[in-house]
This record gives C-alpha cells, sequence and structure tokens, in this order.
C-alpha cells in the first residue's frame, strides 16, 4: 500500500505505516448523546466510513473504534429537564444516532463503547497521574497540569504563552493555570455520581476517549480521527493525558474533516441553521448525501445549500442512468456470459483500455490523502466514455457487452467502498423521481394521463395534439424520453 494522508500532528502529508504489519487500529471521538444528529455529524461519520471501508478494501484487518459520551453536562442537564436519568437520555439518542447511521449506509464500527461503561478505567488513569505528579485536587475536583507536560500544544501548533489570546477557557480560581482541565469533577446536587479516591463525582470529557481507546487499541495506536473542531481542547488534552500516563507516543496519525456551512454561515443552534440528517433525508436519497460530501476532499469545508445538495443529486442520476443504460444493453442480449477480451473489435479494445484502468486510478486517488474529490473526478471519466460508447453501439456485439458488463463491475466495485452505487438503478431512478414529485407536488395520476393521451395521438398519427401534449407537460417541469416500447418522464 501506498497511502500518504495528512498528519495533523507533523503538519504535513506522510507515508502511513502500520504499528503491525497487515493491522491498523482507528479511533474515532463520536457523539455527545443528548440531541438528534445533524448534517455536520453526517460529514464525519461518512468521511470516516470510507476509510474504513478503504483501508479493508486494501487488505488491512481493520480495529475500528468509535465512542459514544453518555455522561456529560448536556445530558444531565437535559434529563434534568425531562425528570429521568443520563440513561433514558443518552439510549434515545444512541438509538436515534444508529438508525440515522444505517440509512446513510455508514458501517458499524468494529467496538462502539460507551463513556459510563469504563468509569473504573478513568479512574485508573487519574490515578495514575496522580502519582506521576501530571494532576491536582482540589476540593475533590482533579485537574491535569498542563504545565507539566512539555509537548502541550503540539497537535494544535500553539504553545501555553500565545493560547490565552486565541483560545476560550472556563475561568476557575481553583485551577494553577488557566489551560489545566478537569479529569475529575466532584458530584453536585442532581448529577450523577461513582465512588473514586477523590470522593463521588464522575469523568471530565477528555480522559473518556482516552481510556476507550487504550482500551480497545493498546497505549499506541495508528489513527485518531475527528472533526477539526476538536483538535483544541479535546485531542490535545487527550495526549496530554494519555503520554503522561503511559510514557509512550499516543497516536501516530491525526485525521480531521473540515466543516460543513449553511448557505456559506458556520452552522450553529445560536443562528438557527442546524440541518438535521432526518430532515436532510426526508428530501434526498441517502446516497445523494454521500454523494455531496465525498465529492469534496475531507479536509476542506463544504457548503450545504439547496443548489449544492440539487446539483449532488443530478450528479448521482448521472450514475445511475448509465448503470441502466448498461443494464438494459445487457439484459436485451440473449448471451453475453462467455464473451471476452478475445471479442474485442479495435474501437471496444480502445474504450476497454481506458475503463479497465477505473481500479488502479481509484486507489491512486485514495492512496493521496483519501483524496475521493479525485476519485469521483475519475468515476465520472468512466461515465461519459460509457455513456458515448453506448450511444455508438445500437446493435451491441460480443466485445461490446464484454466492456459493457466488466464496466459495470468496477464501476460497483469501486462504489462499494464510496458506498454509492449500491442499488439496482431501476429502483433508485424510480425513487428518485418519487422524491421529487413529493417536493414538487405535481398530480402523478393526471401526469400519467396526459402521457397516456399524448400516446394514443401519435398512434393515430395526431402529431399536432401529440406536441400540445408534450408542451403542456413541459411547461410543468416535465421532460418525456420516447423509446421504440416506451415513454418514460422526469422533472427537469
Amino acid at each position: 500500500m501506498n497511502l500518504r494522508l495528512y498528519n495533523t500532528l507533523t503538519k504535513k502529508k506522510e507515508k502511513f505505516i502500520p504499528i503491525k504489519a497487515g493491522e491498523i487500529g482507528i479511533y474515532v471521538c463520536g457523539i455527545t448523546a443528548y440531541d438528534v444528529c445533524h448534517i455536520g455529524h453526517a460529514r464525519s461519520a461518512v468521511v470516516f466510513d470510507v476509510i474504513y471501508r478503504y483501508l479493508k478494501y486494501s487488505g488491512y484487518d481493520v480495529n475500528y473504534v468509535k465512542n459514544f459520551t453518555d455522561v456529560d453536562d448536556k445530558i444531565i442537564g437535559k434529563a434534568n429537564a425531562e425528570g429521568t436519568d443520563i440513561y433514558g437520555i443518552s439510549e434515545r439518542y444512541i438509538k436515534e444516532h444508529n438508525e440515522d447511521m444505517d440509512h446513510l449506509g455508514v458501517v458499524r464500527p468494529t467496538v462502539a463503547p460507551k463513556a459510563t461503561e469504563n468509569i473504573m478505567g478513568m479512574i485508573r488513569l487519574i490515578d495514575a497521574l496522580m502519582e506521576k505528579g501530571f494532576a491536582y485536587v482540589v476540593d475533590g475536583d482533579v485537574y491535569y497540569s498542563v504545565e507539566k507536560f512539555k509537548g502541550y500544544g503540539k497537535l494544535s501548533g500553539r504553545g501555553l504563552d500565545d493560547m490565552l489570546a486565541g483560545a476560550r477557557i472556563d475561568v476557575d480560581e481553583k485551577k494553577k493555570n488557566p489551560f489545566d482541565f478537569v479529569l475529575w469533577k466532584s458530584s453536585k446536587e442532581g448529577e450523577p455520581w461513582w465512588n473514586s479516591p477523590w470522593g463521588r463525582g464522575r469523568p471530565g470529557w477528555h480522559i473518556e476517549c482516552s481510556v476507550m481507546s487504550q482500551r480497545f487499541l493498546g497505549d499506541t495506536f495508528d489513527i485518531h480521527g475527528g472533526g477539526e473542531d476538536l483538535i483544541f481542547p479535546h485531542h490535545e488534552n487527550e495526549i496530554a493525558q494519555s503520554e503522561g500516563a503511559t510514557g509512550k507516543p499516543f497516536a501516530n496519525y491525526w485525521i480531521h474533516n473540515g466543516f460543513i456551512k449553511i448557505d456559506s454561515e458556520k452552522m450553529s443552534k445560536s443562528l438557527g441553521n442546524t440541518l438535521t440528517i432526518k430532515e436532510i433525508l426526508t428530501a434526498y436519497h441517502p446516497e445523494v448525501v454521500r454523494f455531496f460530501i465525498l465529492q469534496s476532499h475531507y479536509k476542506s469545508y463544504i457548503d450545504f445549500s439547496d443548489a449544492s445538495i440539487a446539483e449532488a443529486r443530478v450528479g448521482m442520476g448521472r450514475f445511475y442512468a448509465t448503470l441502466k443504460g448498461i443494464k438494459d444493453a445487457l439484459d436485451e442480449a440473449v448471451d453475453f456470459s462467455n464473451s471476452s477480451e478475445k471479442d474485442l473489435s479495435g474501437e471496444d479494445e480502445e474504450v476497454w483500455g481506458k475503463v479497465s484502468t477505473l481500479p488502479d486510478r481509484f486507489k491512486e486517488a485514495m492512496d493521496d490523502d483519501f483524496n475521493t474529490a479525485m476519485a469521483m473526478g475519475y468515476l465520472f471519466d468512466t461515465v461519459r466514455i460509457i455513456n458515448g460508447y453506448i450511444s455508438k453501439n445500437s446493435a451491441p456485439t460480443r466485445g461490446s457487452l464484454f466492456v459493457l458488463n466488466e464496466a459495470r463491475k468496477q464501476i460497483r466495485e469501486v462504489g462499494k467502498v464510496l458506498g454509492l452505487f449500491l442499488e439496482d438503478p431501476d429502483e433508485y431512478l424510480e425513487k428518485d423521481k418519487e422524491r421529487e414529485i413529493r417536493k414538487s407536488g405535481l398530480d402523478v395520476e393526471e401526469v400519467e394521463r396526459l402521457i397516456d393521451e399524448r400516446k394514443r395521438a401519435r398512434e393515430s398519427k395526431d402529431w399536432g395534439r401529440a406536441d400540445e401534449l408534450r408542451d403542456l407537460l413541459a411547461a410543468r417541469g416535465i421532460v418525456l424520453r420516447d423509446t421504440p416500447t416506451s415513454t418514460t418522464w422526469k422533472l427537469e
């Protein structure tokens, strides 16, 4: 494997070398389970889903760990407001999360640990930090002393001296340094608690991920990932507490995906512009959402708008239309199962020479820091070539059928890694049409009635009435496509 990836820790693209040949350990920070997931969660989930799929496609045994934070101030606040406990809240939103991810085609991780299942491990890690002088206790709260860890700031690229101006931090007179962070919080009235050497309390957020990653991947593992908003302070603090306790490197490679903006504005609840996964999936096929996310490099920010997602839908439609064209050509053939490269003519050989390179070009793109944008470009090239090829081969030969069948296999193979092109093309295109009809408010029965009337007009050679009906449908945004056997339609 010739994978090179951008490592946030070193600020450069590096050759990826796993700790153990043939095996890779990945930890990705999951959700805090207090609300439904939005399009930003979808981006991170799809990005790391494709990374996971690609590493497995490349032959690696991948141990993929993605956690759930199920004890947190926001979860406690919602539980108190609803008169329930943190488990009722977290289980509800973990279930919602899993449903959203399943609908998006996101593969479940190898392990999905919960913070509350690992409290004893957190206590042990905090105790180790206390023994090594990295932590101190004030009134039952345990803090990490950032000044004791010489590498603090190495991930975010900021030193302690210049951080104060650029970071938001809690004002707490208990801290020796404003950037010291809490490892263990003493319990307050109405909050869940566990017994510890420092009294009743609960863990801080950062310690949770250190413990869960070490439990399932070891003290040092290959890749740690998450959104770029986690670089500081969360991931910075994970490094400090993990390496402070073990004296070993924490993760060798750090991958961070960029933000999603909504109509060129940062998405936030305060602006009221959050868009949930459930909302978007009522209007668009899950593969359209994946396509929209993957057509940009994972590190870049992407701008979600009605126009951009509609454009992604059109792009997906092109791929499925091509797959349908291939399917129709193969279905009409008497037999192509024994066709082979021996049957290729000059033109067939030329097209096959271009199309057959798709897997290698896909691998080239993905090995370049998981460049899905480049990979999608190669897929579009293949579809363009195949569409031109189909239009020239109205009478398929054994050679052309071989090319079409192999092209379909390769598009499907590459698509599977991206989580795309997994449906039967007829079913996809029909579902897509139904979604657009629902959004437009069209009366489908009326449309079908007019198309049927036009068919009868054509049969009776009443071309004027047939043209009149076509124009009437076109005015409603309906485009007709006549074939020798039928008429199909779609919304423009």
